[in-house]
């Protein structure tokens, strides 16, 4: 449960803007007697359906992630801080990179990468 609120956190908090929003419009006094009970159910069920797919294809990709790594094949992970250089660090067993917490970690390198930012090469 932890894993899901760190991956889908920023899109939860999204999701309840939409539903705040959702609420606001659907209570107007010129909108109908049952629009707020169909907007508010349709727009909750699409949200769920669309960070529940979100986290599925994540967490099958930390996966993909993770067996690759242990089969020895070389990881691209995304790299947000220095745009100017590589945008993608190669991770590699043979590197003296590691998994701990879900996240890639190397004694020589002091940033670490989260398996969802990472693809296999």
């Amino acid at each position: 449960m932890k894993n899901f609120f760190i991956l889908e956190g920023a899109y939860i908090v999204i999701g309840i803007f939409i539903l705040l929003i959702t609420v606001y419009v659907t209570t107007r006094p010129f909108m109908g007697k049952n629009a707020p009970k169909i907007g508010i159910s349709s727009v909750l069920f699409f949200l769920i359906l669309l960070i529940g797919g979100h986290y599925a294809i994540t967490s099958s990709r930390i996966d993909t992630v993770k067996k690759a790594f242990d089969s020895g094949k070389q990881i691209l992970c995304e790299n947000r801080i220095y745009t100017k250089a590589a945008q993608f660090i190669q991770v590699e067993k043979s590197n003296e990179w590691s998994i701990k917490d879900d996240d890639f970690v190397s004694p020589n390198y002091t940033r670490r990468f989260h398996l969802a930012r990472c693809i296999v090469k």
